[in-house]
């Protein structure tokens, strides 16, 4: 099989991220302060790509129904909060943060955009994981809401630790029996945690397949669909973590169900 064969038999999983201006980079030029660079983490692309992926970094100008006719995956990325208006929360409840001063905290032109491509991707049958805010997006997208601001407790969310870490002890997630997230761990897992928002009320659809031992939702998906949601960071694990293989996998199965019909 020739090189370019192969490569048109791995899937196009398009991968979220941010869209922030030069100005908030320390040593930028001050005379493109005022211009917007499209990033997203590199550490989705390189687990995608080496599970057999074609990772696509999907820019806001994208638009969410005609990129999903062409990809067979999506990744919906981490990053900062919602805004309540997301979700009707409380606009007031921003982790002691006034978003008008702090450009990294909310950003509702990425909201709007990756709610659409959570939708238009259900829409077509496409596999979809989200991660950390992700999980967030796929739940909100579906009707849900959030927990504004995670109460201190037993279990440690917002790690102080840096990635890339498997995390501590004490942030033991475990599954539901027969769910996706069950199937692709041996048993109860820990992971890594930087996370003061959660999933509260489920959206349409939605099931919770993961929670820690404070209660805690830390996988979702829909039942019947190839969705997945995740509230840890799957890319910077350390150990092997099945998440974004599985997307790349069931995107495969999407693409050779193309091919066939």
């Amino acid at each position: 099989m020739s090189a370019r064969s192969e490569a048109a038999r791995r899937p196009l999983v398009g991968i979220t991220g941010r869209r922030f201006r030069l100005s908030l980079i320390e040593g930028s030029d001050e005379r493109y302060g005022d211009r917007c660079v499209d990033t997203a983490m590199s550490d989705f692309a390189t687990r995608v790509a080496e599970a057999g992926g074609l990772p696509v970094h999907l820019s806001y100008d994208t638009d969410p129904d005609a990129v999903c006719d062409w990809l067979a995956g999506v990744v919906i990325t981490g990053g900062q909060d919602m805004h309540p208006a997301c979700w009707g929360g409380d606009p007031s409840v921003v982790r002691g943060i006034d978003p008008r001063t702090d450009p990294m905290v909310h950003d509702r032109e990425r909201d709007d955009y990756e709610v659409a491509v959570v939708r238009a991707a259900l829409d077509r049958g496409i596999p979809v994981l989200g991660v950390c805010r992700g999980l967030q997006v796929l739940n909100v997208a579906l009707g849900g809401t959030l927990v504004p601001d995670l109460p201190a407790g037993p279990v440690s969310h917002l790690s102080e630790e840096c990635a890339p870490t498997d995390g501590t002890v004490d942030h033991l997630v475990s599954f539901e029996p027969g769910s996706i997230a069950a199937g692709l761990f041996d048993g109860d897992v820990v992971t890594n945690s930087w996370h003061h928002q959660a999933v509260d009320r489920c959206g349409v659809g939605v099931v919770v397949t993961g929670r820690t031992a404070d209660g805690v939702v830390e996988a979702i998906e829909v039942p019947g669909h190839p969705v997945l949601g995740v509230q840890w960071h799957p890319e910077w694990m350390k150990s092997a973590d099945p998440t974004l293989t599985w997307v790349v996998r069931e995107a495969t199965r999407l693409l050779e169900r193309r091919s066939e019909s």
